[in-house]
């Protein structure tokens, strides 16, 4: 599927064609849905909720795209068993995202020599690396797709929403764990968001709880409650609570995310919950 509107939607019609956001909506046109993952602070699991998730989403049957535009922390090909991957062009110059576990994907960790090379840029080459990876990549005809944003509400965040206002994004997941200290800087991003014009499609609570894999009893390792405060407090859904599983970790650490080799464990369920309610299967949506 093309991902060309021709200069007929909305937005290009309402702006000037070499405008990035005119440019980024054209290029996006072929893309269904598209899901920004946030959070106020580093720590909180967002890379992992987003490379689960878009694993969950096509598991579900759906075509999905990653975008990592976390420049100075690019984990996601790592996570999927991708670190020596380069990002190539076509015959028009346009960007081929690489194909990972059955999802199309592009990070600035695909441009670097080496997993351990420092990204010394500053703010403008920041940006534009941005903006080429909205504008200027080949995503075809995806059904959904997950754009995990660097954590906080600065320059990057600020430029991936900005530069998606023009192409009608269904919203933003913001993560979160069960701590007081996590939630407040978290609850930035749901203020963030509004402030954008970014609809935030709902919350996940990350790190709930450890939930014992000989008895099935779940302990609150955190305090507990965080989640539920947040979404009352907002008027905003708690999609999810991803309970806490060693494995987690060493499955993102293997290159072998969760979600693909552990069906029917709580942390899978949790996912599915999710992709659920979300509901991007439906015609229409």
């Amino acid at each position: 599927m093309s991902t060309s509107c021709s200069g007929n939607c909305e937005t290009c019609t309402s702006h000037s064609a070499e405008d990035p956001v005119c440019k980024v909506a054209e290029a996006l046109c072929g893309v269904r849905h598209k899901v920004v993952v946030v959070s106020g602070k580093g720590g909180v699991g967002k890379s992992t909720v987003a490379v689960n998730l878009a694993l969950a989403l096509a598991l579900d049957g759906l075509r999905v795209g990653v975008l990592d535009v976390d420049v100075h922390g690019p984990s996601v090909p790592k996570m999927l068993g991708a670190e020596d991957a380069k990002l190539l062009t076509d015959e028009s110059g346009r960007i081929r995202p690489v194909e990972a576990m059955g999802l199309e994907v592009v990070s600035v960790g695909f441009l670097l020599e080496r997993p351990d090379t420092p990204v010394v840029w500053r703010g403008p080459v920041k940006m534009g690396v941005i903006r080429q990876f909205l504008a200027d990549v080949e995503w075809g005809g995806l059904d959904v797709l997950v754009v995990d944003c660097p954590p906080g509400t600065g320059d990057e965040p600020l430029s991936v929403c900005q530069l998606l206002a023009g192409s009608s994004p269904d919203g933003a997941l913001v993560v979160t764990t069960p701590q007081q200290v996590a939630a407040l800087d978290v609850s930035k991003s749901v203020s963030f968001c509004r402030e954008v014009g970014i609809p935030v499609l709902g919350l996940v609570e990350n790190m709930a709880g450890f939930v014992c894999p000989h008895c099935g009893k779940t302990t609150e390792v955190f305090s507990a409650g965080a989640g539920e405060e947040l979404a009352a407090r907002y008027g905003i859904p708690l999609l999810g609570r991803i309970p806490l599983d060693p494995l987690v970790c060493a499955r993102g650490d293997a290159g072998r995310p969760f979600v693909a080799g552990d069906p029917g464990t709580p942390v899978a369920l949790a996912f599915g919950k999710i992709v659920a309610t979300l509901d991007f299967r439906k015609e229409g949506n």
